[in-house]
């Protein structure tokens, strides 16, 4: 009997300890194009992202991870999805994507077009979603960054920066708009008109700045 009930206690601290023990880290994937790539790296917005929780007291609770391929487009996205973010099991997914489908138009001539970004972009949020993933969908940020929509890509970007926030809304998605957001950055803090060197290196990638930038503007959108 003393046997059993020894058993029994030990059974009873393990159930109790089990219901103490702290829960897995929430896993975040960033989705995306050369800009995720390069975000992942030393300076870039994911490591920053991590400096910003672990300063706010959070840092053991999230794993950010990084997918992110130079030149992809959203069907380049949806085709990898299965084994670059789904088969890593991720909680949260940040999708940051759109650049390329409008800045290889006018320089490789491919791109894709407004109507299939859309149902792409739509349905690769939808598989995610099916997969059990919370989705935070980010607009493209700028191919160049001359105020007063002065870039010659501006309008056709702001067109798909707009598709992405109604796939957002459609399917209840996270929206971290941060094309409005650069806008708003750019007025302030660009006063001599510049193409390059507020937020980006090139027009497109983040400088620390830049870098900076996102990784703030992600973090307020980071679901709890």
């Amino acid at each position: 009997m003393k046997r059993y009930a020894a058993l029994a206690i030990c059974g009873i601290m393990i159930v109790t300890l089990v219901s103490f023990a702290p829960a897995g880290r929430t896993r975040v994937i960033f989705f995306g194009d050369s800009i995720t790539y390069f975000g992942a790296q030393p300076g870039g917005y994911i490591p920053l992202m991590r400096a910003m929780l672990q300063d706010s007291g959070r840092g053991s609770q999230y794993e950010l991870l990084g997918a992110g391929i130079g030149g992809n487009k959203i069907y380049d996205l949806l085709f990898r999805v299965d084994s670059d973010v789904i088969a890593r099991r991720p909680d949260i997914v940040y999708i940051f994507i759109g650049v390329n489908d409008v800045w290889a138009k006018s320089t490789v001539h491919t791109g894709t077009d407004a109507d299939r970004f859309d149902r792409f972009y739509d349905a690769l949020v939808k598989k995610l979603q099916k997969a059990g993933i919370k989705v935070v969908i980010c607009t493209p940020l700028a191919i160049g960054e001359k105020k007063d929509h002065k870039n010659p890509q501006d309008p056709e970007l702001d067109v798909y920066a707009q598709l992405a926030r109604e796939v957002a809304y459609r399917n209840h998605a996270i929206l971290c708009d941060l094309r409005a957001l650069f806008f708003s950055y750019n007025q302030a803090h660009n006063p001599n008109n510049s193409r390059t060197g507020i937020l980006t290196t090139d027009g497109v990638h983040l400088n620390d700045a830049g870098n900076k930038f996102v990784a703030e503007e992600m973090l307020k959108a980071l679901p709890r």
